[in-house]
């Protein structure tokens, strides 16, 4: 069965040596998060900081930090949550062989959260200001909650059935914020919470709100699972935390008010209030999971009423940076646990790829089917595109910048996470002419910057059906040349090019924003068709080459995280035809900083020298960093 708090979670980790103490005083001021990524960098344990800088509560982090534990965490339920996968697929499956399927009665009894009278959640009540105060990152606008259970209801059908779960950051400190009164609420764009806050203000009341902090380890992963609008969170956190999830309703501080919050009798931490539908503040800055700042900008506001705790509270927390982060092993086993149901959602798809050292939204890798004309001489991408209008339309999917889609007739054993095969199998195939597909002037992800504006951008199709046409060079060829301004060409994969350029110059204009920038209008004239240059299929304009072909990771970070398709993509000979944009030559992805990008996360040189004297003999982190 699974573990009935956050404490014997972390009692059962320390117990099989999967988890540090430090007993060492530790600051919430960049210090603990400099701790964590350290650690998590190398694949250490999770870690318990039993005495926290001007704090009476002790903390956990990278309690996730390795797949190897996460799995460890819910070993439990794993295969009965794997079963109620396998026969929400096909039903089925269960007359085929019931004795695989004999845990399932029990497990269903598990979705069913209940309500309760009283729990650990009511011993005893604090305030915001005597809350761990974790910052991250050194131009954080305050302190976080990074690991919060965000809990709200629909307005139009109250109760726990049709309630939101969600992960969303919660700001403490800082800003404009009231202290101990208010807090900051940031939610991305196509976020559940955001339905039932519409709901909210079109019935003129506030949204109530829950925070739920710590609690059983199931409740935190279920917070991040992609689930369906109007299913509930809390069936998952019964189902993979092996018992039903206990609810307690309260009466709120205003007689006034007619309805209650609700609470996780079992969380460690509740913070209850409700969002003004007429208030929003700046919320912000905070290094995110892309690896770069999100800025300030204006969020709702919590006008807190009580903060709960169990008398014997663990605060947990997680550090996001760019990726891989602790966040990777949730991404992770939320693929293990649901990817099969993807071909049930959208027909035709076989597996689909969030790339985590992308950012995860700004890539998504799919394999789809292309079977509409199957007697054609010519096979071209048309199923393939129904698929990718399909993922555009489900869910977070619908936040991917690049969705790079081939055939599985073509390479029936091709690997989706072999990224470098993945992308020789695209480039070999794709006509540049004809399956370059757009959409502009669309949404992107709320933490995206390389757009047009918050949550403004816009998304490309690269799709690849039928024979190779190409051979990618895997070297740079003799007497290879680049144009005047333009050095350091770097191989990135078989057919991938890194070419350092001139710094991006910035429109100042109108004018000059419907025109190509000097660099790149330089690099189309220089390059023709017989051009050394132009045997690279995909060619990636970039700062500092040798950087990003030092390692796949940097190559996918980078380009794909500094580049807005419309604005950043051309091409050798180049052209427009019945609105259609293709290209005759090489692709080229302008991924260089622009002025509108946000700054990227980088650490504070002192912390980092305390923290290695954490690591020296003697010291509790010494074998571990």
């Amino acid at each position: 069965m699974g573990y009935p708090s956050l404490r014997a979670c972390i009692a059962d980790l320390e117990r099989h040596g999967m988890l540090v103490r430090i007993d060492d005083e530790i600051d919430p001021f960049l210090e603990a998060a400099e701790i964590h990524r350290r650690v998590y960098q190398a694949n250490g344990p999770a870690i318990f900081f039993t005495r926290v800088k001007g704090c009476r509560f002790p903390m956990v982090s990278n309690l996730f930090g390795t797949i190897e534990r996460t799995r460890f965490l819910f070993r439990d339920m794993l295969d009965a949550v794997r079963h109620l996968v396998e026969l929400k697929i096909d039903p089925a499956n269960f007359w085929q062989d019931p004795w695989r399927y004999r845990d399932v009665p029990r497990t269903l009894w598990f979705l069913w959260p209940k309500y309760v009278s009283s729990g650990p959640i009511l011993d005893a009540t604090t305030t915001i200001s005597e809350l761990p105060h974790v910052v991250s990152w050194p131009r954080d606008g305050g302190a976080f909650i990074t690991l919060p259970q965000v809990y709200t209801e629909d307005a139009d059908r109250p109760g726990w059935r049709h309630s939101n779960l969600g992960m969303y950051r919660v700001q403490i400190s800082g800003g404009e914020y009231q202290p101990d009164r208010q807090v900051g609420l940031h939610y991305q764009i196509h976020r559940g919470i955001g339905v039932h806050h519409s709901k909210a203000i079109r019935h003129g009341q506030p949204l109530r709100v829950s925070i739920f902090v710590g609690g059983p380890p199931a409740m935190a992963l279920s917070a991040v699972m992609p689930l369906p609008e109007g299913m509930s969170e809390l069936t998952f956190a019964g189902a993979l935390g092996g018992q039903r999830v206990q609810l307690i309703e309260v009466d709120p501080i205003t007689p006034a008010d007619p309805g209650k919050f609700t609470l996780a009798a079992d969380a460690d931490f509740c913070i209850t209030g409700t969002i003004d539908p007429t208030l929003q503040l700046p919320e912000g800055p905070f290094g995110d999971h892309l690896g770069y700042y999100s800025l300030a900008h204006p969020f709702p506001v919590l006008n807190v009423e009580r903060v709960y705790h169990r008398k014997d509270a663990i605060w947990p927390f997680t550090v996001v940076g760019r990726p891989p982060q602790e966040d990777t092993s949730f991404g992770a086993i939320i693929h293990e646990l649901t990817g099969p149901i993807i071909p049930t959602v959208v027909h035709g798809i076989h597996a689909v790829h969030a790339v985590d050292a992308a950012g995860v939204h700004p890539l998504l890798l799919a394999i789809g089917s292309e079977r509409y004309v199957p007697y054609a001489p010519r096979r071209r991408p048309q199923e393939l595109l129904t698929c990718a209008n399909a993922l555009f339309g489900q869910g977070q999917l619908s936040l991917a910048k690049y969705l790079l889609i081939v055939a599985k007739e073509d390479a029936p054993d091709l690997d989706i996470h072999d990224i470098p095969r993945f992308f020789a199998h695209l480039l070999e195939r794709i006509d540049f002419t004809s399956d370059v597909h757009f959409q502009t002037s669309t949404t992107i992800d709320t933490l995206d910057y390389s757009g047009t504006g918050l949550n403004e951008g816009s998304k490309v199709v690269l799709a690849a059906v039928g024979a190779p046409r190409r051979v990618l060079p895997t070297k740079l060829p003799a007497h290879f040349r680049l144009p005047d301004g333009f050095r350091d060409a770097r191989l990135c994969m078989p057919g991938v090019l890194a070419v350092q350029a001139p710094k991006y110059v910035a429109p100042q204009d109108r004018r000059q924003m419907e025109e190509v920038e000097p660099a790149l209008a330089r690099l189309f004239e220089a390059i023709g068709p017989i051009d050394a240059l132009n045997t690279f299929p995909l060619i990636v304009l970039v700062d500092d080459a040798e950087f990003t072909a030092r390692t796949l990771n940097n190559f996918l970070w980078v380009t794909f995280t500094r580049s807005n398709p419309a604005a950043d993509i051309g091409g050798i000979g180049a052209f427009t035809w019945q609105k259609h944009w293709g290209c005759h030559g090489s692709l080229v992805i302008d991924a260089r900083i622009k002025p509108h990008h946000a700054p990227p996360l980088i650490e504070d040189p002192e912390v980092t020298k305390r923290v290695d004297a954490l690591a020296a003999p003697g010291r509790p982190l010494h074998g571990i960093v």
